[in-house]
């Protein structure tokens, strides 16, 4: 049996066992975890329950050269 020629199903079958053996090791998966955060809390009288991030971007815009030269 010439291994060179039968060397694809060598690595493909080693990928499995690995792939495989990976599973097998594995612990249980842990609970899920829920992080602490002021947004589940509720909010005081007056103000909005949920507040809306906003995001900003502050960068000048591209000029006719440098949009040429990315496109």
């Amino acid at each position: 049996m010439n291994i060179a020629k039968n060397m694809e199903v060598i690595a493909v079958a080693a990928a499995i066992l690995i792939g495989a053996s990976c599973y097998a090791i594995a612990p249980a998966a842990p609970a899920l975890q829920v992080a602490n955060s002021t947004a589940t809390l509720a909010a005081p009288a007056g103000k909005a329950a949920m507040s809306m991030h906003v995001v900003q971007v502050k960068a000048k815009r591209l000029s006719a050269a440098e949009k040429a030269r990315f496109a």
